[in-house]
Order: structure tokens, then sequence, then C-alpha cells
């Protein structure tokens, strides 16, 4: 099949080197999104306000910081954002201060810890939104339409696919995720008996890495090849967390 546009960066990410396909996919896309919210676009009157309103989690707060191209840009669209959460936090904080007086306010006093219990939900609430998550999530979703379609339309895809090395744990729930939605009971069946055979190859080959790794410490085997051992820890970081 001719390339399509949709399809592109998902063979990208197949034809990589890295631990996961999926991670290699999501970490092109998460690159994106950081050039985007910092390029011209952060001038946008409907792209400010999606900020104003969703804000940034901490990791991706970090990585805009870090990229530098645009502190300024980056300045203006923090000022927004927390002028916009003055207004929405700061009514709901003065409303969760608890009476000071227990016996003059016995009503209100009984209810003080669930006004305060509501008031830190939504501060945690505001902790978790980001505008780049959500995107990242809405495009990863699309992709796995893009993946199953070519799975069982592409000889070469699904070769490809089927003799991959596995994926990272958070990337294998999003696939069986992607699969209850996306297939019926006999496409699961084939595409699932896939990833559960390279998945169940993949961590067994690491858990063997993980073991000759530590046994090298061992004065007996000093002298005896490390075989692929010597990068065992970080591809289990890579395949227990993603690789991102």
């Amino acid at each position: 099949m001719k390339e399509k546009i949709y399809t592109i960066p998902v063979n990208d990410a197949y034809a990589s080197a890295g631990p996961c396909p999926l991670c290699s996919l999501e970490s092109t896309m998460n690159d994106n999104l950081l050039a985007y919210y910092l390029g011209p676009s952060l001038m946008e009157p409907d792209v400010r306000q999606v900020t104003n309103d969703r804000g940034f989690c901490r990791d991706h707060l970090t990585a805009l910081y870090k990229r530098e191209e645009n502190r300024l840009g980056l300045g203006l669209m923090l000022h927004t954002h927390t002028s916009h959460l003055l207004s929405d936090l700061g009514t709901v904080l003065d409303k969760s201060v608890p009476a000071g007086n227990a016996r003059l306010f016995s009503g209100r006093q009984k209810d003080f810890r669930q006004n305060l219990l509501a008031a830190a939900d939504r501060v945690e609430q505001r902790i978790r939104s980001c505008v780049i998550c959500d995107r990242l999530e809405q495009t990863m979703d699309r992709y796995l339409d893009v993946i199953f379609y070519q799975y069982f339309t592409e000889p070469s895809f699904k070769k490809r696919f089927d003799d991959g090395d596995g994926y990272c744990l958070p990337h294998t729930a999003l696939l069986l995720r992607g699969a209850a939605k996306y297939l019926n009971q006999n496409q699961a069946a084939e595409f699932v008996a896939s990833l559960a055979a390279m998945q169940n190859k993949s961590l067994q080959t690491l858990s063997d890495d993980i073991e000759w790794f530590t046994l090298k410490f061992d004065y007996r085997n000093h002298d005896k090849d490390w075989k692929n051992s010597k990068d065992a820890l970080p591809r289990a970081i890579c395949k227990l967390g993603g690789a991102r």
C-alpha cells in the first residue's frame, strides 16, 4: 500500500531501533507538541484559552522550560495561566477556611473536613490537567486505529509487528485496550495472540539478562562474558515504565 500521511508516523516508529515502537511514536509526537506550544501558536487566542484552562503537568512544564528557545513566550503563557488559576482556585481556597470558633459555628464546623477535602480535590484536578497529555492521548488513540488497520490489511506491516521485540508495559496496556475498542473477537484473537507471545518472550529474555547481570557480581563469574546483560537495568526501566 502506498503510504498515506496518517500511516507515515506509525511506519517510521516501527522502522526505528528503539525498544518500543509506540514509545518512539509518542516521543516524536511529544517533541512536536512542545515545539508547537512554544511556537507562534502560543499567541493565538484559541490556543491561549486552552492553555489557560488546561495548563501543563509537571513533566511538560519542565520540558517546556528546558527547551529555552522561547522563554518570553513561556512566561506570557504562564502569566495568563496563573491568572486563570487565581480566579479559579482563589475562591475555592477562601471558602475552604474553617470557622475559627466551633461553639459559635457548630454547623459549619461539622463540615470543615469535607470542605477541605473538596478544595484539595479541586487543586489536584488542576495539577493533573495538561493540554499536551490530552493531545498525546487523543493522537495515540487515532494511531492505534492505524496500527490495527495496517495489521489486518498490509502483510508487510503484520510481519514487522509479529517479528517485533515487544512493548513497554504502558503501551502493552494501550494495545490491549485498543484491541477491545477497535477489533472484533476473531481479529482480537489473532492480534492479542501475537502480542502475548512477543511480550512473554521479551520479558523472559529480559528477566534472564537481569539475572545474569546480578550473577556477574559473584567473584566466580568475574571472568565470564557479560552476554547481553550490561544494559539490562536501563532496558528493564524502559520495559516497565516506557522510554519517553
